[in-house]
Protein backbone atom coordinates (compact mmCIF):
# COMPACT_ATOMS: atom_id res chain seq x y z
CA UNK A 1 0.00 0.00 0.00
CA UNK A 2 1.20 3.27 -0.73
CA UNK A 3 1.91 5.49 2.17
CA UNK A 4 0.29 8.97 2.55
CA UNK A 5 1.16 11.81 4.96
CA UNK A 6 -1.54 13.67 6.17
CA UNK A 7 -1.02 16.99 8.39
CA UNK A 8 -3.59 18.79 10.16
CA UNK A 9 -3.01 22.35 11.98
CA UNK A 10 -5.63 23.92 14.12
CA UNK A 11 -6.13 26.34 17.31
CA UNK A 12 -6.52 25.21 20.32
CA UNK A 13 -10.52 24.07 20.59
CA UNK A 14 -10.76 23.85 16.79
CA UNK A 15 -11.30 19.77 17.20
CA UNK A 16 -8.04 18.71 15.50
CA UNK A 17 -7.61 15.94 18.49
CA UNK A 18 -11.06 14.65 17.83
CA UNK A 19 -10.50 14.87 14.32
CA UNK A 20 -7.25 13.28 14.38
CA UNK A 21 -8.77 10.21 16.44
CA UNK A 22 -11.82 9.73 13.99
CA UNK A 23 -9.11 9.17 10.81
CA UNK A 24 -6.75 6.79 13.03
CA UNK A 25 -9.87 4.45 13.94
CA UNK A 26 -11.57 4.24 10.42
CA UNK A 27 -7.94 3.24 9.47
CA UNK A 28 -7.75 0.51 12.38
CA UNK A 29 -11.49 -0.28 10.96
CA UNK A 30 -10.46 -0.25 7.31
CA UNK A 31 -7.19 -2.62 8.57
CA UNK A 32 -4.66 0.26 7.36
CA UNK A 33 -1.74 0.79 9.31
CA UNK A 34 -1.85 3.96 10.63
CA UNK A 35 0.88 5.89 12.42
CA UNK A 36 0.07 9.13 14.58
CA UNK A 37 1.66 12.11 16.52
CA UNK A 38 0.60 15.32 17.84
CA UNK A 39 1.82 18.90 18.96
CA UNK A 40 -0.37 20.06 21.54
CA UNK A 41 1.50 23.45 21.65
CA UNK A 42 -0.49 26.28 23.36
CA UNK A 43 -3.84 24.84 22.82
CA UNK A 44 -5.76 26.04 26.26
CA UNK A 45 -4.18 29.26 25.11
CA UNK A 46 -5.34 29.15 21.64
CA UNK A 47 -2.16 28.40 20.01
CA UNK A 48 -1.41 25.70 17.31
CA UNK A 49 -2.59 21.91 17.53
CA UNK A 50 -1.08 20.00 14.87
CA UNK A 51 -1.30 16.55 14.19
CA UNK A 52 0.46 14.35 11.74
CA UNK A 53 -0.90 11.06 10.79
CA UNK A 54 1.20 8.29 7.95
CA UNK A 55 -1.30 5.79 6.35
CA UNK A 56 0.06 2.51 4.62
CA UNK A 57 3.93 1.42 6.10
CA UNK A 58 5.76 3.64 8.01
CA UNK A 59 8.49 3.43 10.41
CA UNK A 60 7.46 7.23 11.95
CA UNK A 61 4.72 9.42 12.59
CA UNK A 62 7.18 12.14 11.98
CA UNK A 63 6.41 14.12 8.56
CA UNK A 64 9.92 16.48 7.72
CA UNK A 65 9.08 19.67 5.44
CA UNK A 66 8.19 19.34 2.32
CA UNK A 67 6.46 15.40 2.69
CA UNK A 68 3.10 16.14 3.34
CA UNK A 69 0.36 14.55 0.69
CA UNK A 70 -2.34 16.40 2.11
CA UNK A 71 -2.61 19.74 4.59
CA UNK A 72 -5.85 20.49 6.12
CA UNK A 73 -6.12 23.86 8.12
CA UNK A 74 -8.89 24.27 10.25
CA UNK A 75 -7.83 28.40 10.46
CA UNK A 76 -6.19 29.84 7.51
CA UNK A 77 -3.45 31.53 9.08
CA UNK A 78 -2.34 28.47 10.49
CA UNK A 79 -2.68 26.85 7.34
CA UNK A 80 0.01 29.25 6.00
CA UNK A 81 2.18 28.89 8.90
CA UNK A 82 2.15 25.14 8.00
CA UNK A 83 2.83 25.23 4.05
CA UNK A 84 6.53 24.26 4.81
CA UNK A 85 4.98 20.58 5.11
CA UNK A 86 3.75 20.77 1.36
CA UNK A 87 5.43 20.31 -1.83
CA UNK A 88 4.42 20.87 -5.33
CA UNK A 89 2.27 17.91 -5.16
CA UNK A 90 0.70 18.28 -2.07
CA UNK A 91 -3.55 18.95 -2.04
CA UNK A 92 -4.12 21.53 0.84
CA UNK A 93 -8.03 21.74 2.25
CA UNK A 94 -8.20 25.25 4.50
CA UNK A 95 -11.17 26.56 6.38
CA UNK A 96 -11.31 30.83 5.05
CA UNK A 97 -12.95 31.79 8.61
CA UNK A 98 -10.34 33.02 10.73
CA UNK A 99 -10.17 33.50 14.49
CA UNK A 100 -7.87 36.27 14.77
CA UNK A 101 -5.01 36.13 17.80
CA UNK A 102 -4.69 38.03 20.38
CA UNK A 103 -2.26 40.07 18.87
CA UNK A 104 -4.74 41.03 16.24
CA UNK A 105 -7.43 41.79 18.51
CA UNK A 106 -4.86 44.65 20.47
CA UNK A 107 -3.67 46.05 17.40
CA UNK A 108 -0.32 45.09 17.86
CA UNK A 109 -0.45 42.63 14.54
CA UNK A 110 -2.01 42.27 11.35
CA UNK A 111 -3.42 39.06 10.03
CA UNK A 112 -2.63 37.47 6.38
CA UNK A 113 -4.54 38.78 3.65
CA UNK A 114 -7.11 36.08 2.67
CA UNK A 115 -6.97 36.25 -1.04
CA UNK A 116 -3.28 36.89 -0.87
CA UNK A 117 -3.12 33.63 1.53
CA UNK A 118 -4.71 31.62 -1.18
CA UNK A 119 -2.41 33.26 -3.85
CA UNK A 120 0.55 31.71 -1.67
CA UNK A 121 -0.92 28.24 -1.74
CA UNK A 122 -2.05 27.60 -5.08
CA UNK A 123 1.82 29.17 -5.92
CA UNK A 124 3.34 26.08 -4.02
CA UNK A 125 0.61 23.15 -3.87
CA UNK A 126 -0.57 21.01 -6.89
CA UNK A 127 -4.48 21.96 -5.38
CA UNK A 128 -6.11 24.20 -2.96
CA UNK A 129 -9.95 23.62 -1.58
CA UNK A 130 -10.95 26.87 0.43
CA UNK A 131 -14.12 27.35 1.57
CA UNK A 132 -15.81 29.00 4.97
CA UNK A 133 -16.33 25.85 7.09
CA UNK A 134 -17.56 27.82 9.82
CA UNK A 135 -20.72 29.07 7.91
CA UNK A 136 -21.23 24.85 6.67
CA UNK A 137 -21.05 23.77 10.34
CA UNK A 138 -23.55 26.24 11.04
CA UNK A 139 -25.81 25.28 8.60
CA UNK A 140 -24.93 21.47 10.70
CA UNK A 141 -26.78 22.83 13.61
CA UNK A 142 -23.06 22.64 16.03
CA UNK A 143 -21.29 25.91 14.95
CA UNK A 144 -18.08 23.68 16.74
CA UNK A 145 -18.44 20.99 13.70
CA UNK A 146 -16.12 22.92 11.51
CA UNK A 147 -13.29 19.52 12.36
CA UNK A 148 -16.40 17.47 10.93
CA UNK A 149 -16.83 19.83 7.88
CA UNK A 150 -12.92 19.58 6.88
CA UNK A 151 -12.98 15.42 7.28
CA UNK A 152 -15.74 15.55 4.96
CA UNK A 153 -13.97 17.57 3.24
CA UNK A 154 -10.69 16.11 3.11
CA UNK A 155 -12.59 12.23 2.49
CA UNK A 156 -14.40 13.48 -0.57
CA UNK A 157 -10.58 14.29 -2.18
CA UNK A 158 -9.60 10.47 -2.06
CA UNK A 159 -6.44 11.34 -1.22
CA UNK A 160 -6.43 9.43 2.06
CA UNK A 161 -7.49 5.13 2.08
CA UNK A 162 -10.39 5.63 4.11
CA UNK A 163 -14.44 5.48 3.00
CA UNK A 164 -16.70 7.30 3.83
CA UNK A 165 -18.59 4.30 5.86
CA UNK A 166 -15.36 3.73 8.12
CA UNK A 167 -15.45 7.56 8.61
CA UNK A 168 -18.90 7.79 9.92
CA UNK A 169 -18.23 4.94 11.55
CA UNK A 170 -15.39 5.93 13.39
CA UNK A 171 -17.71 9.34 14.02
CA UNK A 172 -20.11 7.51 16.19
CA UNK A 173 -17.66 5.67 18.07
CA UNK A 174 -15.79 9.00 19.06
CA UNK A 175 -18.22 11.48 19.66
CA UNK A 176 -20.79 12.07 21.85
CA UNK A 177 -24.23 10.91 20.92
CA UNK A 178 -25.98 14.54 21.85
CA UNK A 179 -23.24 15.70 18.70
CA UNK A 180 -23.62 12.81 16.23
CA UNK A 181 -26.53 14.06 14.22
CA UNK A 182 -24.77 17.36 13.44
CA UNK A 183 -21.51 16.06 13.42
CA UNK A 184 -22.85 13.71 10.68
CA UNK A 185 -24.17 16.55 9.10
CA UNK A 186 -21.63 18.74 8.63
CA UNK A 187 -19.16 15.73 7.53
CA UNK A 188 -21.32 15.79 4.49
CA UNK A 189 -21.32 19.32 4.29
CA UNK A 190 -17.90 19.33 4.07
CA UNK A 191 -17.97 16.65 1.29
CA UNK A 192 -20.15 18.33 -0.79
CA UNK A 193 -18.36 21.85 -0.86
CA UNK A 194 -15.06 19.84 -1.62
CA UNK A 195 -16.56 18.32 -4.70
CA UNK A 196 -18.03 22.37 -5.83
Amino acid sequence: MQTTRLIIVAVGGQGNLLASGVLAEAALLAGIPIQMSEVHGMAQRGGVVESALVFGGAQSPIISDGQADILVGFEPAETLRALKKCNRNTIVITNLAPLMPFTVNIGRGIYPNLEELQHLIRAKTRKLIAFNAVRRAEQAGNPLAVNMVLLGALVQTHIIPLSTENVKTAMQNKTKPAFLESNLKAFDLGFQAAAQ
